[in-house]
């Protein structure tokens, strides 16, 4: 069985306002049992209260994040400067999996441009091995588009064979996926899930009020796009298919997330998650 955990991306702010102890104590009270660190800065305090999470509050650090090198989506550490502070967070935390969250854009404008970036990544995921630690990529909608009849990834497994996947499976389903067939064809090489939901919005009345007044596109515009990020069991994914789905993939950790709550508190979201993934038996 994966262990369940949670994206601290969704909590970055408690973080920032509450100090990582009291957000990992709540946490742990939700019955959530790793967590993913992202968009949080894995300095002194943060790592040292992770690492006291782990002894006291047996939440493991499943993953952290980290960029190949600097630059605008890099949110934190980096495989270029930082390699040493990201091998030694990692053995101290006693966490096996580190996660690029982001290609850079200029690597998803063309297949050559994706097959340099790539291939950038294969020494570093061979060096960060060599330390324990597997490299994963964390997807979005755009990896699943084709150049020259090749999606970008399968450009990635191609020019990097040694990094491993972080399947977020709500943008497999924006990306027009199926995700259980997403699933199926990278076998062994998911090791990391985000359980995520899909969700289609109601139509804003105010699309109504556009096309009244012959505002024709911006009310299309509306219309198109209502999708949500939702909580999990909110939406329209088959997580009862999904998680098992996941686990003969190669998954070792599942961390729930949710990229816009929409004004909700986003441990109510998190609560709402986990109520339903422990009806389904998580």
């Amino acid at each position: 069985m994966a262990v369940l955990g949670v994206q601290m991306m969704m909590m970055k702010d408690q973080v920032a306002e509450q100090g990582m102890w009291p957000v990992l104590q709540r946490i742990a009270e939700m019955d959530l049992h790793a967590v993913e660190v992202s968009q949080i800065p894995m300095d002194e305090k943060n790592v040292a209260e992770l690492e006291r999470g782990t002894r006291e509050l047996g939440v493991e650090v499943g993953a952290i994040s980290v960029a190949l090198k600097g630059g605008p989506t890099a949110t934190g550490d980096n495989l270029e400067e930082h390699f040493d502070k990201i091998v030694a967070d990692a053995h101290r935390l006693g966490t096996r999996f580190a996660r690029i969250g982001m290609m850079p854009f200029t690597a998803m404008v063309s297949k050559q441009a994706c097959e340099v970036w790539a291939a950038e990544c294969q020494p570093a995921a061979e060096r960060l091995a060599a330390e324990g630690i597997t490299l994963c990529y964390h997807n979005h909608h755009v990896d699943l588009a084709k150049f020259d009849g090749e999606r970008i990834f399968d450009i990635v497994r191609r020019v990097a064979p040694a990094l491993f996947f972080e399947v977020d499976l709500h943008w497999v389903q924006r990306g027009g996926m199926a995700p259980l067939d997403m699933l199926k064809e990278y076998a062994g090489v998911c090791k990391l899930i985000h359980v995520k939901d899909f969700r289609v919005g109601a139509l804003n009345p105010k699309a109504i009020d556009l096309f009244a007044e012959g505002k024709m596109q911006e009310g299309y515009d509306m219309f198109v796009n209502i999708v949500e990020f939702a909580e999990v069991g909110q939406g329209n994914m088959n997580w009862p298919e999904l998680l098992p789905a996941s686990i003969e993939a190669g998954a070792e950790f599942f961390f729930i997330e949710q990229d816009m709550t929409y004004g909700r508190d986003p441990f109510d979201c998190i609560a709402d998650s986990r109520a339903y993934l422990k009806s389904i038996g998580y």
